[in-house]
């Protein structure tokens, strides 16, 4: 049930948009206010498919009403994502509800007003706010935006946009899998980012290409449904392991139904297959609750693209959350309830997330070549080989002062030091490094 304490489901939030002609139908429980209630009068029932309910009751792990703003939904949401990438998880947060009802907003924000930055952005902000402030941690970051348009899919970032190509011609991304039965995007391009202005700008050009259209519904209606994509490598000071997760960050396209909308031509060609790639959403989320309830093997990811992609965040090595927005409208009542009732079936779902961590080959075998030729040094030392050895010239002596500030500097407890061959030269030059450091840091502390 949403709200538990089970870590392993896929969270799920209600957004609802502002309006300025609120049905009224809604409202949260006083007793709960995580849930959400509906009630439908005898007037609105030839508004929903099942007209003989008049009452209804969702339960999600958080509400956000209409006066939420976009800082309120991204620490609710999107803050303790970020956090669980930062640590080796991957995640995913992705929006869904009928068209117009403000998933787009939700996930990339406004363009006019500062705050009305969605999730991208501020995790863009708090993922290299971290970075600085995780000093331990060497991060890499890099960046894909995959655009699913009529079950095709395409570069978001590619320089195809750049040079005109039309969209027939384009470069189409596909699954491939591997021998060993992991999937990858070919035809997608990984970006590496080393600010926040570098990852915005990212951003800012996907969306730029990303294709829109207007309807009845919704003056600028995603046409497709969209992924960013942030990958993180991290590597812990003094450890041979590297942790690497990824940030889907998901818009999907809303459902829509074509007599509302008004989509007709390209536009109803579109409708088509968002509204197919959405049934076969539902149809893998079922297929995952019979696998838990009924012991079902098989999961028709394959069916659609888009569940395609979204394999590892739905029942896979995932930490996932959703967020359900709808329309408060009195016109929307019917799919706002749709909506709601899909959110309470994806709860169902459990994910199994582990921490994606491994051995860096680059770095064990750098540290293992490290302590072989210290051990050499060292058995030459033990066996009187080295004997007292020359003087340092002054190349020599500024060398052996870096090595041994770079030893003094080095965060790790486990950190060695290799002067290189261990004459009683080299020893003695060493310790009068040493002695001249902290004599330094006593005259710097006594004059502070």
């Amino acid at each position: 049930m949403p709200g538990g304490s089970d870590n392993k489901g896929i969270q799920i939030f209600l957004r609802l948009r502002p309006s300025k002609k609120p049905s009224g139908w809604i409202e949260k429980d006083e007793a709960d206010y995580r849930q959400l209630k509906f009630h439908v009068p005898l007037q609105g029932r030839d508004l929903i498919v099942n007209n003989t309910r008049t009452d209804y009751r969702f339960k999600f792990n958080g509400i956000l009403d209409m006066e939420a703003g976009q800082e309120e939904v991204f620490d609710k949401v999107g803050s303790q994502a970020v956090l669980n990438a930062l640590d080796g998880f991957n995640s995913t947060i992705f929006a869904y509800g009928q068209t117009g009802s403000g998933k787009t907003f939700t996930i990339t924000g406004g363009s006019e007003r500062y705050v009305d930055r969605g999730i991208i952005p501020r995790a863009i902000s708090m993922l290299f706010s971290e970075f600085k402030s995780r000093t331990d941690v060497q991060y890499n970051a890099f960046i894909s935006y995959l655009e699913i348009y009529n079950n095709t899919g395409y570069d978001l970032l590619s320089s195809d946009h750049d040079s005109g190509v039309n969209l027939a011609d384009m470069k189409k991304v596909s699954m491939m899998e591997d021998e060993d039965g992991r999937y990858h995007l070919k035809n997608l391009s990984m970006h590496p980012v080393a600010s926040e202005e570098d990852a915005l700008n990212c951003l800012f050009l996907g969306d730029t290409n990303r294709a829109i259209s207007e309807t009845d519904m919704n003056l600028q209606s995603s046409r497709s449904h969209c992924i960013f994509t942030i990958s993180i490598e991290g590597r812990k000071t003094g450890e041979d392991s590297v942790r690497r997760s990824k940030l889907h960050l998901v818009d999907l396209a809303g459902s829509e139904r074509v007599g509302k909308s008004g989509t007709q031509g390209q536009t109803l060609t579109e409708a088509k297959h968002i509204n197919s790639s959405l049934f076969y959403l539902e149809q893998v989320i079922v297929a995952l609750h019979e696998k838990a309830t009924k012991g079902r093997a098989h999961i028709p990811y394959r069916n659609s693209m888009m569940t395609s992609v979204l394999r590892d965040s739905l029942g896979g090595n995932c930490k996932t959350v959703m967020v359900a927005t709808i329309s408060p409208d009195e016109r929307n009542t019917d799919e706002s309830i749709s909506t709601c009732n899909f959110a309470q079936r994806v709860a169902l779902i459990k994910n199994e997330a582990v921490v994606n961590e491994d051995l860096d080959p680059e770095l064990l075998i750098r540290r293992l070549k490290g302590e072989l030729s210290l051990l050499r040094e060292e058995l030459k030392f033990m066996k009187g080989e080295t004997g007292e050895g020359y003087d340092l010239t002054d190349d020599q002596r500024d060398d052996l002062k870096r090595k041994v500030s770079d030893y003094v500097d080095d965060l790790d407890v486990g950190a060695q030091l290799n002067i290189g061959s261990l004459t009683v030269t080299r020893i003695k030059d060493a310790f009068a490094i040493f002695k001249n450091l902290v004599l330094e840091a006593r005259e710097n502390g006594g004059s502070g």
